[in-house]
């Protein structure tokens, strides 16, 4: 399967999920703080590369690709690199810079669920969350125990290994995912010409 194809088939899995988080969120009422990046400023968060590689071709495609890299490579932080904190007094509040194409883990967070020990479905969401909407987070409970339509963890992940099994199922740092997202991304293309789209994404 050609990049192209396999971008295309990333950003119609985000695209499901998205339809799929906006009913949770009208169901529930349950979302993020308006500019809190809690969530993102973790050191420890892991993504595969198949999940950045729509990001790293529209670096690609803006001739932005091999500067990233570079960024990427000399940038000794394990948060992530996409992660913008309004000060460096205040790190925990802030918004990511490339949004749209943020990764699969990014898009999953607060609002999807994932099986414990025992096989019961927990939603996966943070403590501001469960602290600040009580009501909401309660109505989402009650959603899970009655099997109604909430996008899972697992489920996800399955399908992103469909398009990509090898990407897909290599969990990496987040920074070094993205990295690997972009070599995968200019690799593939240093023999073959500059794709040429219909309509390159803003």
């Amino acid at each position: 399967m050609s990049i192209v194809r396999k971008v295309r088939a990333v950003e119609r899995l985000f695209e499901r999920l998205g339809n799929e988080v906006s009913l949770f969120q009208q169901a529930t009422g349950i979302h993020c703080m308006a500019g809190c990046g809690k969530c993102c400023n973790k050191a420890d968060i892991e993504a595969s590369p198949l999940e950045f590689l729509p990001l790293a071709f529209h670096w690609f495609l803006n001739r932005e690709a091999e500067t990233k890299l570079m960024q990427l490579k000399q940038n000794p932080s394990s948060i992530c690199v996409l992660y913008s904190p309004i000060s460096l007094e205040n790190l925990t509040q802030g918004s990511c810079e490339s949004y749209r194409y943020r990764g699969l883990i990014c898009r999953l967070f607060g609002y999807a669920a994932a099986r414990d020990k025992i096989g019961e479905l927990r939603l996966v969401t943070c403590k501001l969350i469960k602290e600040a909407q009580v009501e909401r987070y309660e109505k989402a409970l009650i959603l899970l125990k009655q099997n109604q339509e909430v996008p899972i963890f697992s489920d996800y992940y399955k399908k992103l290994l469909q398009i990509d099994f090898y990407w897909g199922n290599k969990l990496l740092p987040v920074n070094k995912a993205i990295e690997k997202a972009l070599e995968i991304v200019l690799n593939y293309y240093a023999y073959r010409p500059f794709p040429r789209l219909k309509k390159v994404a803003c």
